[in-house]
């Protein structure tokens, strides 16, 4: 089939690769060999070869996400957005359709930690020449030009109207003010009125030239293009970047001593809580451990003591989730869930005694059996596609994970052991200190 694929026309090979069966994509566990180098400019990459279909994906991330925002919050949105809007030589229509001429998908993104620059494009020669040199001309020169930096603006702001109606928005803003406080973690991806008034085209562009420098960032490489192929692309990417090093390191996250908990009013008929606290970093060999465990409370679904206690026995809720989202420093774990407002208290009572019952007791042989399994088996989907694979080594890049990270995932969720991981529960989460947000109901 996939020999068939590259003899069609352009147009019925970009239509055709839409329908390729997911399957075809799947890439086993023990054959993800990672390949890592730096380019003469500082760029970490890493390359994955998937000859499998014609095509390649690219995954630039650097540390210049919304924790790097300063004192203009909102900064490193804008300036990821500004980079859609084309270049001095080259508008953001004219942009978007040389991309779209060759079947590439180009997008931009900016999260707490990581701004992140994607491209996905056929491998067929012209079409990756013009792919990656209009990729390069973005990173070399982006122009964020007036106009479109205007109705950005307009937009951001426009945003941060609609986020005051959405109550689960509301709550996890306020969940993350209350957790890391000064922190930089603490502020909102999205700005505020008067930081994003404030933002000029000049601050997204010095923000850029500092933040996406090469010695800042990695590339991720996955597809159909051989090593000596990666080592061009990377080469010609590393050299459109700004020069510049790595930034230094983010603060700890202050840890809080007593709980605290906020209700919002808001004219609503459900109740939006968030609980949790700052926890556990990327990297931490604990994350595995604590996967399981969480997998126990909250994060297995309709197995879970939370689903169990929350939904089937008491019908608070149609669902109930936690996880351990792990970050440069500690990032949070949460529990989150909707629930009728006149059963706000009765929730709020169940959360806090399960994770006090989990806290102190631990997970039981069976659980863990259960979510270890679970969480193997599952994890060969997290692989199903050259997107996720390149996500992932963006990941592994970005936060300097060893190389044999995929290959060992399951082998190290395998030796996990019941002390260790209730070990690891108790000292990384203090259940006393936890930050509670309800949005929903009325002013007492």
């Amino acid at each position: 089939m996939l020999h068939a694929l590259k003899k069609l026309s352009r147009r019925s090979r970009l239509a055709a690769l839409a329908l390729v069966p997911l399957t075809l994509l799947v890439m086993p566990v023990q054959a993800v060999e990672i390949d890592r180098w730096e380019t003469d400019e500082g760029l970490r990459v890493l390359y994955v070869e998937a000859p499998d279909l014609p095509m390649v994906d690219l995954r630039l991330t650097f540390d210049g996400g919304a924790a790097r925002d300063g004192d203009l919050p909102g900064l490193a949105m804008m300036t990821s957005r500004g980079l859609r809007h084309g270049t001095e030589e080259m508008d953001a229509s004219e942009l978007a359709e040389r991309f779209e001429s060759v079947g590439a998908r180009f997008s931009t993104s900016s999260l707490r930690d990581m701004a992140i620059v994607s491209l996905r494009t056929l491998t067929e020669p012209d079409w990756m020449e013009t792919s990656v040199g209009t990729l390069a001309d973005v990173l070399s020169a982006p122009a964020f030009p007036e106009g479109d930096f205007e109705r950005s603006r307009r937009q951001a702001l426009q945003s941060l109207q609609r986020e005051r109606q959405e109550p689960a928005v509301v709550a996890s803003r306020r969940f993350y003010e209350l957790m890391y406080e000064d922190h930089p973690y603490g502020s909102w991806p999205g700005g505020e009125v008067d930081t994003l008034e404030a933002i000029t085209r000049d601050d997204a562009r010095a923000f850029f030239e500092r933040h996406y420098a090469a010695g800042n960032g990695s590339l991720a490489i996955t597809g159909g293009v051989s090593r000596e192929q990666a080592e061009e692309l990377a080469a010609r990417i590393s050299a459109a970047l700004p020069r510049g090093d790595a930034v230094d390191p983010l603060p700890p996250v202050p840890m809080r001593e007593e709980p605290v908990e906020e209700r919002i009013a808001f004219p609503s008929e459900q109740a939006h809580i968030f609980m949790g606290a700052p926890a556990l970093r990327r990297g931490d060999e604990a994350h595995f451990a604590l996967t399981l465990a969480n997998h126990a409370l909250g994060g297995g679904g309709f197995t879970s003591r939370l689903f169990q206690e929350v939904r089937s026995a008491r019908g608070l809720a149609y669902s109930v989730h936690s996880r351990f989202q792990p970050m440069a420093v500690e990032g949070p774990f949460v529990i989150n869930m909707q629930t009728g407002v006149d059963q706000t208290d009765e929730a709020v009572e169940v959360l806090r005694e399960q994770v006090l019952r989990w806290h102190a007791e631990g997970v039981d042989p069976e659980e863990m059996e259960a979510s270890r399994e679970n969480v193997i088996n599952s994890f060969p989907l997290s692989l199903a596609s050259n997107s996720d694979i390149v996500s992932l080594l963006g990941m592994i890049g970005f936060y300097g994970l060893s190389d044999d990270y995929l290959e060992r995932y399951v082998e190290r969720m395998q030796a996990v052991e019941l002390e260790t991981m209730n070990t690891q529960l108790a000292d990384r989460l203090n259940p006393e200190a936890l930050v509670t947000v309800i949005v929903g109901g009325q002013e007492d």
